[in-house]
């Protein structure tokens, strides 16, 4: 798997040590990818382009995190947003998935806790859950309407969720999405600041489905212009319809609180539009960011003792929100690969080697 820096795209800030979501303590990342058939789309039975993926705030337990959720543009699906906006926690996983199997994969989710978890102290009394789950639509490469993700994906997602690196471009809930006319799909980064600065780290995840051709920019070079063909192949869709969207999680260990948090998920929309993003009429970009600090913050019995880092110590997270942000759709750029789905659609992979040609053109190569 090829990732953005490999190609020499010159970025700012110290990645950890995956450069990935899971670079922040007790996150875990898991896909399900159902990728089979070809030809002509028959609905119900394919092709099919499409997965979930899951991300796992407190590895696999169901102790509650801080926070916080904002929307650019809210054509798209986020569900459990109201009560993490209301509580300022988020509890369980969180699921990335396409358009039509939002239901399916939430409603999974409840049951796999009800499963997987009964040793969790909270499942010994009346239990009730509200999860977090997101979409893009892949409708161009997928059967979307096929319903194809069932119970037993999910599941497998869970279970298979794990930390170090994470598997990017055509996987999970990525599968069949098209980023910038090019193959998009999952992709991640992380930053670890300084000691200075706390010595925390930020990790991002994304599932990227959004953007026009024209717009696509990389370390400030206008990519999309230079390279202006390779379009998708679509025989047998509307391409009014095809889905503009982008979905983000960020992750950190800085003890921040939901109204902080916000302000970081409000932060997410910069790095998108380092890279050409411009939140448009029919994209659902919508983000959420939650910290993995003062555990056991969530008591029902009585008061907690919570950390928080000063207004004026957060601008080093919301830089590094920005850089990872950029650098995950990057990185779901560059580890895509060409795909072709439902009636022959096909859409192509960015070119590697052309890429490294245009940013050598802007002097933007990195040594």
């Amino acid at each position: 798997m090829t990732r953005a820096r490999e190609l020499g795209i010159p970025f700012s800030g110290t990645p950890g040590k995956w450069n990935a979501i899971t670079d922040v303590a007790g996150v875990l990342v898991g896909h399900t990818t159902l990728n089979y058939g070809k030809g002509q789309l028959v609905r119900g039975v394919g092709p099919v382009r499409t997965g979930v993926t899951v991300v796992m705030p407190r590895s696999k337990t169901l102790e509650p995190v801080f926070a916080g959720w904002y929307t650019l543009n809210g054509n798209g699906e986020m569900t459990g947003t109201t009560w993490v906006e209301e509580s300022g926690f988020l509890r369980g996983p969180i699921g990335i998935t396409n358009t039509h199997s939002v239901g399916v994969v939430r409603d999974s989710i409840v049951e796999w806790i009800l499963t997987a978890c009964m040793d969790d102290p909270s499942l010994k009394q009346f239990f009730f859950h509200l999860p977090v789950v997101a979409e893009t639509f892949d409708g161009m490469l997928n059967d979307v309407n096929g319903f194809h993700v069932e119970k037993e994906h999910v599941f497998e997602a869970l279970e298979n969720a794990d930390d170090g690196r994470v598997e990017e471009g055509n996987v999970g809930g990525g599968t069949g999405m098209v980023c910038h006319r090019f193959k998009g799909g999952i992709g991640t980064s992380s930053r670890k600041l300084d000691e200075s600065q706390g010595g925390y780290t930020v990790g991002v995840l994304v599932q990227a489905n959004y953007g026009g051709r024209e717009e696509l920019t990389i370390a400030g070079v206008p990519v999309g212009l230079e390279i202006s063909d390779l379009l998708p192949e679509v025989h047998a869709i509307d391409l009014r319809y095809t889905g503009t969207s982008i979905i983000v999680i960020v992750a950190t260990d800085a003890p921040l609180l939901p109204h902080q948090l916000k302000r970081i998920a409000r932060r997410v929309p910069l790095g998108i539009a380092h890279v050409g993003g411009n939140g448009h009429n029919s994209s659902g970009d919508i983000f959420i960011a939650f910290s993995t600090a003062n555990e056991g913050a969530y008591n029902s019995n009585g008061a907690s003792n919570i950390r928080m880092i000063a207004n004026e110590q957060i601008d080093p997270l919301f830089d590094a929100t920005v850089q990872a942000t950029e650098e995950a759709i990057l990185n779901a750029l560059v580890s895509a690969k060409t795909m072709k789905g439902i009636n022959d659609n096909q859409v192509y992979a960015l070119p590697h080697d052309r890429v490294r040609n245009v940013l050598k053109k802007y002097n933007r190569l990195a040594e």
